[in-house]
């Protein structure tokens, strides 16, 4: 009987089974969550401040378009050009949110893989060297992250461009237009859906290759291609039972905070036979509601952010044990020298 692979850290330093990468993910999340909820929590509260700044000033500087469209006489209707006016002033602000999710995405798509390159090996990790190390893989992480998106949406997107520009042309006067191009969209995009997510997949080790092997965006994604190769469908099960497990822990976690929501929002309720509840009263039930239905989902949603992503981290270093022979190199790394 073989010896026992050692394990210094939360994995051992061989190939992993299905739950050995999901106790794996677990066990890291336990030791290291100060770190991980630490980055994560800095980068969200940046993120919201940024865009809270941003629609602060879309609606200073939005504040003449307002009255135009809802300060009205009553029966009067305002006019489509201050409607699109108003509507396109939110775009800058838009744009602002949209570029706060990707780079926090990428950020956290950066922070897993190097909170678990130490977790294998049991070592340390800060706040303050986390937070580094993200910030210095950002810019790789944040172009494989993009490329992915580009390659893998890429082939949903067929369908539209050639249907989308029929349906314009020989739509008939009443609005009504020709059957046929729309169920060719329906077709053309059931049959691309399943090679985009082939894509993903193909692809979604690319965040851990950037970070932990120093690699550009497009090394990265030969890398992660080259990883996945022969072993798809268990990166792939592997990937989306993590998201699930991380679904239904993250409504576990928020189902207390819905209760004790709803237990301070009762008492401001008025009953059926009673009277009706005081302003105040009412008032204070809702902002308990709402305070404890945010604090939930804030939590959850750090465990629901970061879960996956460690189980994304844990299947890279297992393909490498499996094809590269990288538990001997990981074995060295842990011996005291």
């Amino acid at each position: 009987m073989p010896p026992p692979a050692p394990q210094p850290g939360v994995i051992p330093l061989r190939p992993l089974a299905t739950g050995e990468v999901l106790g794996g993910a677990f066990g890291t999340f336990r030791r290291y969550w100060k770190p991980l909820i630490g980055v994560m929590a800095a980068v969200q509260g940046i993120g919201i401040l940024l865009v809270a700044a941003a629609f602060a000033l879309t609606f200073a500087a939005a504040h003449d378009r307002f009255a135009a469209v809802f300060d009205l006489a009553p029966g009067e209707s305002p006019e489509g050009s201050d409607v699109a006016a108003f509507f396109l002033s939110f775009v800058p602000a838009g744009v602002v949110l949209l570029l706060v999710m990707t780079t926090g995405a990428a950020m956290f798509g950066a922070l897993c893989p190097a909170v678990i390159q130490e977790a294998v090996l049991g070592r340390p990790a800060t706040f303050g060297s986390m937070w580094r190390r993200s910030c210095s893989r950002l810019p790789s992480v944040l172009g494989a992250v993009l490329l992915t998106a580009l390659i893998a949406g890429g082939p949903a997107l067929v369908p539209y461009a050639i249907c989308i520009p029929l349906v314009i042309v020989n739509t008939d006067l009443d609005g009504s237009g020709p059957p046929a191009a729309f169920g060719l969209l329906l077709l053309g995009s059931l049959l691309c859906v399943p090679f985009s997510v082939w894509l993903m997949a193909r692809f979604s080790l690319a965040p851990a290759a950037a970070v932990c092997e120093g690699l550009g965006p497009v090394a990265a994604l030969r890398r992660s291609s080259r990883l996945v190769r022969d072993g798809w469908w268990r990166v792939f099960g592997i990937s989306m039972l993590g998201y699930v497990v991380a679904t239904a822990v993250g409504y576990a976690i928020q189902m207390p905070f819905g209760f004790v929501g709803m237990f301070g929002l009762f008492p401001a309720l008025p009953g059926p036979d009673g009277p009706a509840a005081e302003p105040g009263t009412l008032i204070l039930g809702f902002l308990v509601y709402g305070a404890a239905m945010l604090l939930g989902g804030v939590i959850s949603s750090l465990f629901q952010f970061s879960f996956p992503q460690l189980v994304v981290a844990l299947i890279y270093v297992d393909q490498r044990m499996r094809k590269e022979d990288f538990a001997a190199t990981l074995t060295s790394a842990a011996s005291p020298a």
